[in-house]
């Protein structure tokens, strides 16, 4: 295929794409007072009431939680368009290959949204609100706790997806695991790193609870580079 007929299929996949994400967008805010409900419960017990404070927030957080609900329910047929112009590459048992990396990358991106959800948030939002407590009286803005809720949930479950990521980067034959095992130094620095980006709280505690599963993700993703190699 010519780059132009890439940059056309690109187009169509990245159209067909956003038609999706819209479409449940629109369904998703039918419900957004629901799904708020559900993602201020891991603030049960630090948070009594999120408050508004213009009168655009309400309505503006209702689409953030849309745009959210969007991603994440529209995730496996975003991960099969990225699948499907990438594919070519893989040679001709693409089509095999394409069902362990639909079914792992969206299991691994629900893992990651729920290790947030479950783990991760409940500590944080504990620590947060608890720091300052008795000198300061906690009044949170529902558009700031979503912006925080939503970014803390997607970059754990793309975080979690080190492991199919590396094991693409393999078959393509960009990465090895002899250059992972021999890095690992390296990409320990990097992984407490990104940890203490991803983790919106400055103490210890919360960064390792983050960096843990990233060094089990990283020795994972050695493993999934071995056997691609082997594969190969």
């Amino acid at each position: 295929m010519t780059l132009v007929g890439h940059l056309s299929e690109l187009r169509q996949r990245i159209l067909v794409s956003l038609a999706v994400v819209l479409v449940i967008m629109v369904f998703a805010f039918s419900h957004a007072s629901d799904i708020l409900t559900i993602l201020k419960l891991p603030s049960a017990g630090s948070i009594d009431q999120l408050v508004f404070f213009s009168p655009t927030e309400a309505f503006s957080t209702y689409l953030k939680i849309s745009f959210f609900s969007a991603l994440v329910m529209a995730c496996p047929v975003l991960l099969y368009q990225l699948w499907a112009f990438i594919s070519p590459a893989f040679g001709k048992d693409a089509r095999a290959q394409g069902t362990a990396f639909l079914g792992l990358s969206i299991a691994a991106f629900i893992a990651g949204i729920s290790f947030g959800y479950f783990v991760l948030l409940p500590a944080a939002i504990k620590f947060l609100i608890g720091f300052s407590q008795g000198v300061l009286v906690p009044m949170i803005s529902v558009g700031e706790y979503i912006s925080f809720v939503t970014g803390l949930l997607l970059g754990c479950g793309l975080v979690f997806e080190m492991p199919v990521l590396s094991f693409l980067l393999a078959r393509l034959g960009v990465l090895d695991y002899r250059v992972l095992r021999r890095s690992w130094k390296y990409a320990l620095v990097v992984i407490f790193l990104v940890a203490a980006i991803v983790t919106p709280t400055p103490d210890a505690f919360n960064m390792c609870l983050m960096a843990l599963p990233m060094l089990v993700l990283y020795e994972l993703s050695i493993w999934g580079v071995k056997w691609s190699g082997r594969r190969g």
